[in-house]
């Protein structure tokens, strides 16, 4: 029997022995391929030269195939004319200005273009580098200071929200996307004091159909509500649908979308639906199969960092999502409700919300179920949620994100305290015994079997679990790449400042001493374990701290400083272990 075990306790030991250096090597391959799908998504990409004509689309392609619904065509009569974008001028403009939002409408469709979110610069200036670099003689770095533009006319760039009515087989044509409105005004301003702004389109057949087209805009709101009034006043009733729908070109300036593992930052297609709630349609299964999806309520969606454009029929309603992909090499994302008859000499109105703006959470659980999901922590949403949750509620007590992210560090640690403290005090009890492996290594160089033996006896008679160090390595596996998420994907983090020189938690460090920081203090917590008695594993060992630091030049700052105060705090509770330890007979 003893004979029969030796083998099960060499494969055992020598498992023991490597476990902790290949979960180490693991951890380190993670944080490459994190570091590299960082600066893919976030770090510098070539300039575009921007076109900013806009973009003509087939007058019939880019409309819903809602069934019954009569095909869509555009008369040559005055107000249905529908007039290729090309030749619309900024008379066809309607300029609208909020606190948050400045975009354009275009009478053609009211189609909702150009939207800037105005306290969303694309940079932000670092007041600290800039004084740096005018001591020394160097001249600042422009910034393009600029609102992020959401949707966009220019055609390298498309991407508008679109709405019209669809008339039902038999019935009087109604107005699309592509149907001249008129309007007296061209230019709407939220004034001081003003709490909502409405922008009204109209449009008539001259029989008696007359549809006024409503949007409604709220201080401090990115939410757009849209009403499609019909009044009928001929004698004929009129039945219809609403569709509400985003076009988008594909994206050719940077390699938006998923990498294998899912670890990049999603940018493409989803909806949410009465029953398969949050679905992702990317841009790839527009291509290979148009959606069909009858639900209650629900929503269409595209999606980006940090951004979000969203439909949103009403919730208590009956509507049909759908995806296109046009001739042009366009998306086509939308809804269209149950159809609606209006009866001759009455009127009906139909009902839709457009949310285009920055996926703050709190803000979009109110506007509608699920909409927050489209902030993506992949499939570490059951732990990030917790976090960005706590998060939230130390940012709301201290008012910085930074002291948030320490205090998340405090409370994860402290959460953890009972494991960290084992794992400690088997690693110190390795430590301490360390010469005693070294003897037994030196004693049977030859006889790795009994080596292993021997070993094993001497972990039993010390009651070390070789093991234990393990478990600081796997729980910090699944935070850290949760706290990447949370960081890289949480809005609030966008140019948040901490201190002093850090004034973009979600950048890099400009000065690189947070990275710095963490190098030193991962090599002194290297300096607490015990080393490996492989005296290979311990060379490479020792080169983890550089590889480390050379890693986290390019992390956000907020990850690196959540690693720095996790280090430290380790560094703090094992070194009081460690002497504790040390102290026994």
């Amino acid at each position: 029997m003893k004979v029969a075990l030796i083998p099960f306790q060499k494969n055992l030991v020598i498992r023991m022995d490597n476990i902790r250096f290949i979960l180490i090597v693991t951890f380190a391959m993670l944080v490459f391929m994190l570091q590299q799908a960082w600066q893919l998504d976030y770090g510098p990409k070539p300039e575009v030269a921007a076109i900013t004509e806009p973009v003509a689309t087939n007058t019939k392609e880019d409309l819903p195939s809602a069934t019954g619904a009569s095909a869509q065509t555009e008369t040559a009569e005055p107000n249905t004319a529908a007039v290729p974008l090309a030749t619309m001028s900024s008379a066809n403009i309607i300029t609208v200005k909020t606190d948050v939002l400045a975009l354009q409408i275009d009478l053609k469709g009211g189609t909702i273009q150009n939207l800037d979110l105005l306290t969303y610069p694309i940079e932000k200036s670092n007041t600290v580098v800039d004084k740096l670099r005018a001591m020394i003689g160097l001249s600042v770095a422009e910034k393009n200071t600029a609102p992020v533009r959401l949707f966009n006319s220019s055609q390298e760039k498309l991407f508008v929200a679109q709405s019209g009515l669809i008339a039902d087989s038999g019935f009087a044509t109604a107005p699309s996307h592509h149907t001249v409105f008129k309007n007296e005004q061209t230019n709407y301003d939220l004034q001081p004091g003003q709490d909502s702004l409405t922008v009204p389109l109209t449009w008539t057949d001259n029989n008696g159909l007359t549809i006024t087209k409503l949007f409604t805009f709220k201080r401090g709101s990115y939410d757009i509500t849209l009403e499609q009034k019909v009044k009928n006043d001929s004698a004929k009733p009129w039945s219809g649908r609403q569709y509400s729908q985003l076009l988008k070109a594909p994206d050719t300036t940077s390699k938006g979308g998923m990498l294998t593992g899912g670890m990049r930052a999603y940018d493409g297609g989803v909806i949410y639906t009465e029953k398969e709630k949050y679905q992702k349609i990317s841009f790839d299964d527009m291509s290979d199969e148009n959606l069909d999806v009858a639900t209650k309520g629900g929503w269409t969606a595209l999606i980006q960092h940090y951004f979000a454009s969203a439909w949103i029929p009403p919730a208590d309603q009956e509507n049909h999502f759908y995806t296109k992909v046009l001739n042009d090499g366009h998306y086509v994302i939308g809804t269209y409700s149950a159809p609606v008859t209006v009866n001759a000499n009455s009127d009906a109105q139909f009902v839709a919300q457009l949310f285009a703006g920055p996926k703050i959470q709190p803000m979009m659980e109110k506007i509608a179920p699920g909409l927050e999901l489209t902030v993506d922590y992949s499939f570490l949403t059951f732990i990030g949620k917790p976090i960005y949750w706590l998060l939230n509620q130390i940012h709301d007590a201290a008012g910085n994100w930074g002291v948030a992210i320490i205090g998340v560090t405090l409370c994860i640690k402290l959460l953890f305290f009972p494991l960290s403290q084992s794992s400690y005090k088997s690693m110190a009890k390795m430590r301490k015994i360390q010469p005693r492996l070294k003897e037994l290594q030196e004693r049977f160089a030859d006889d790795r079997p009994r080596f292993n033996t021997e070993m094993m006896a001497l972990y039993k008679k010390e009651k070390v679990n070789p093991l234990g160090g393990c478990l600081p390595i796997l729980v910090q596996i699944p935070v850290f790449m949760c706290l990447y998420w949370v960081l890289s994907e949480t809005v609030e983090f966008r140019h948040a400042p901490f201190i002093l020189w850090i004034q973009d938690l979600s950048s890099q460090d400009p000065f690189y001493v947070l990275p710095v920081i963490m190098g030193i203090t991962m090599k002194i917590q290297q300096s607490l374990n015990p080393a490996p008695i492989d005296p290979i594993q311990a060379k490479v060992m020792k080169m983890f701290p550089i590889v480390f630091t050379i890693f986290f030049l390019f992390f956000p700052a907020g990850l690196v400083l959540y690693w720095v105060v996790n280090n430290t705090l380790s560094i703090i509770q094992q070194s009081y272990i460690t002497k504790q330890i040390a102290k026994m007979p």
